[in-house]
């Protein structure tokens, strides 16, 4: 029961993210070399590891195969056999969705977390431990390099964090922008939803009703500006912190190589805070965008949290 929240969600992410890796990984294989000699410090692209025919496999879409399967890999064994008094990894699962589900349910209400609640946990955990995968040591420092100055340079590595390539970032996203055009119609119909974002708000009557409908269309065309910049803003802020943290990681290491092994220690504490709290604020952000767009009234359950 419990293991179905990761599954088959963990597996759309992976799967529907593979398409964007693609796209990214031919433009980084015609600009790969070039990039490699002019970027200093981590690359803004993706290394490909080999090629299946025309599809490429990237060393951070490696690292979203290994977390997925983790998780699903996780989840299946600690419910494999349910103890009426859970211990060990049983409790643990059940302790973290237990958790989010009261949490997310005192933001959106009740009736919206049973519809929801797969995807907002699921897209949490996910980004979380893909964060924190990313700062195991040797993931982005073993791989395939050459000699600079004496020392050996790692120029293709095996593994890269999975949330510092903008591919799979852009994929969460635009898996929850179909999501949400789903519940928003099942909420509210399709005429209830140009109603929400066109519709006047307010009572009046008259001259003033006729100027508060082109007033209203005016900002409904912003609102749908807003909406369809949503995926990208989501994408761009978890995919700049992630790679930030790691660029700040890399510097570190690298300022004083007598000291590469001490000084990024501190910052390695600091990006394990960032990678919850970059997945939590993912999940924030478009638990409380499904709210605005699926709630009726002021005096809906949840929204005056």
């Amino acid at each position: 029961m419990l293991s179905r929240y990761f599954c088959l969600p963990l597996l759309a992410l992976v799967l529907f993210g593979t398409s964007g890796f693609a796209v990214g990984a031919n433009a980084a294989e015609s600009h790969g070399a070039v990039a490699a000699e002019q970027h200093e410090g981590v690359p803004l692209k993706p290394a490909i590891l080999f090629q299946v025919g025309k599809f490429a496999v990237t060393n951070s879409m490696l690292v979203t195969w290994i977390v997925a399967a983790g998780i699903i890999v996780a989840a299946q064994a600690a419910t494999r056999n349910i103890q009426p008094i859970p211990k060990g990894a049983q409790n643990f699962w059940e302790w973290l969705v237990e958790s989010l589900y009261n949490f997310l349910e005192a933001i959106i209400g009740s009736d919206l977390v049973r519809k929801t609640f797969w995807f907002f946990a699921t897209i949490f955990i996910f980004i979380l431990f893909v964060n924190w995968f990313g700062l195991i040591p040797g993931v982005g420092t073993i791989g395939w390099g050459h000699d600079v100055n004496g020392h050996f340079e790692v120029t293709r590595p095996i593994l890269r964090g999975g949330n510092a390539d903008l591919n799979m970032t852009t994929a969460m996203a635009m898996v929850f922008f179909a999501l949400w055009l789903v519940w928003a119609v099942q909420a509210n119909g399709v005429g209830g939803v140009l109603m929400h974002i066109f519709g006047p708000k307010g009572e009046s009557k008259g001259i003033m009703r006729i100027a508060l409908i082109g007033i209203f269309f005016i900002v409904g065309l912003l609102e749908v500006v807003s909406i369809l910049f949503r995926p990208i803003s989501l994408s761009f802020r978890l995919y700049g912190n992630v790679y930030a943290g790691e660029t700040i990681l890399e510097s570190m290491s690298t300022m004083v190589p007598a000291l590469s092994w001490l000084i990024p220690i501190p910052f390695y504490f600091m990006e394990l805070l960032v990678g919850l709290v970059q997945a939590l604020v993912f999940m924030l952000l478009t638990a409380v965008f499904t709210l605005l767009i699926a709630q009726h009234e002021p005096g809906h359950e949840g929204a005056h949290h």
